[in-house]
This record gives C-alpha cells, sequence and structure tokens, in this order.
C-alpha cells in the first residue's frame, strides 16, 4: 500500500472528513515518526509496533565488482518491531 492509497482508504472511512485533511494527518504523523528517530527517540504505536534507531558500527566491506577493500563508516539505520497484536494478526488462521 503506497502513502496515496492510505489516505485514500482513510478519506472513504472517513467521510465526513474532507481528503487534503486527510492528507495532512497523514503527512503530519509520519513527519512527527521522522523528527523523532532524526532525534534518536524512540516512537511506540501501542498494538502496531515501535520504531527505533539503531547503530552500525564501521567495517571493512568489499566492493563487489573489483573485491578491492572498502571502508565504510559507521552510521544510523531505521529500526521496526511489531507489536504484539500486529505478530497475532498476522499469524491468525482466517
Amino acid at each position: 500500500m503506497t502513502k496515496s492509497e492510505l489516505i485514500a482508504r482513510i478519506a472513504a472511512a472517513n467521510p465526513h472528513l474532507y481528503q487534503r485533511d486527510v492528507e495532512r494527518i497523514v503527512i503530519t504523523i509520519f513527519e512527527e515518526i521522522s523528527v523523532a528517530l532524526a532525534r534518536g527517540q524512540r516512537v511506540e504505536l501501542r498494538g502496531f509496533g515501535a520504531f527505533s534507531v539503531k547503530k552500525r558500527g564501521a567495517r571493512l566491506g568489499r566492493n563487489p565488482r573489483t573485491g578491492e577493500s572498502v571502508d565504510v563508516t559507521s552510521k544510523a539505520v531505521p529500526y521496526f518491531k511489531t507489536g504484539k497484536q500486529l505478530r497475532e494478526r498476522l499469524n491468525t488462521d482466517e
């Protein structure tokens, strides 16, 4: 599902809201999650999951084309851990 599909489904389920307002809400939620992660904070949505940032240390990598050794710098990467309710919903036999 794309962001525009998500906005369309939410707007269809809530006909009392304008689509432009739903779009603004969805974009704001994603922005707030991104800003919190950029600050190194954890974002927990109960029943859905938790977003956090993990650090990957510097390491020595290889260029797959030439086989040459390459220094890879440390970096922060986003991480998502599913919540219990989401895991249960995905694993039901329906």
